[in-house]
């Protein structure tokens, strides 16, 4: 085994990638249908098995603005929500809540505005909680495991350390940290930065 193929085993077992996820929908199948008049259409595959950037773009409509050209995430769920930052929020006039991906009980409804037609979500609308996609294999190595919460030190333009970040494991994962766009600019996130997990007490 070279040199080069041991010292990146090193650091897979130390550093986990970042990645800056922008505002985005989902929708659902007959959403999709009144928004596009048709199922979304994939334009690159993204990071995590299986998803998808659509080519479709949507407007967020909310109480005191809106936001066009918002990117569509598939495939298909079956809820509708917006990931926003806590900026796109308050531009829109929403109070969103600070929620793991699909956890939308009790958050504020939206309008969501597609090239065929609108669709209102009831609820729907969240700021996404900072969290990290692991695979089953890699949390073994990094010592954690699924539903904890950790800290985060960025290797970053401005470093920062971030708390309270859920971890999550699935063998469908690819191992990435996702942080919204206010963090990812707050920490002078480039693409290919890298971080490291952080337990409980460490700095």
């Amino acid at each position: 085994m070279d040199f080069e193929t041991i010292a990146q085993q090193v650091l897979d077992r130390i550093f986990i990638e970042l990645e800056a996820s922008g505002r985005h929908a989902h929708v659902t199948d007959a959403q999709a249908q009144v928004l596009f008049g048709h199922k979304l259409t994939p334009k690159r595959e993204l990071s995590q098995p299986g998803q998808f950037l659509a080519n479709e773009r949507l407007t967020v409509v909310g109480p005191k603005g809106e936001i066009a050209n918002v990117a569509v995430l598939g495939p298909e769920r079956s809820d509708g929500q917006v990931e926003l930052s806590m900026t796109d929020a308050r531009t829109v006039g929403v109070d969103a809540p600070i929620r793991l991906s699909g956890d939308i009980a009790n958050s504020p409804g939206i309008t969501l505005r597609g090239e065929k037609g609108q669709v209102v979500l009831r609820q729907g609308a969240i700021v996404a909680k900072r969290h990290i996609h692991i695979t089953p294999a890699d949390a073994e190595v990094m010592g954690v495991s699924d539903k904890q919460v950790v800290r985060l030190q960025t290797y970053t333009d401005r470093p920062m350390i971030f708390d309270d970040v859920v971890v999550r494991v699935s063998p469908d994962f690819q191992s990435r940290v996702h942080l919204d766009y206010d963090e990812a600019n707050a920490c002078g996130f480039q693409k290919g930065d890298l971080g490291r997990i952080l337990q409980c007490g460490q700095s």
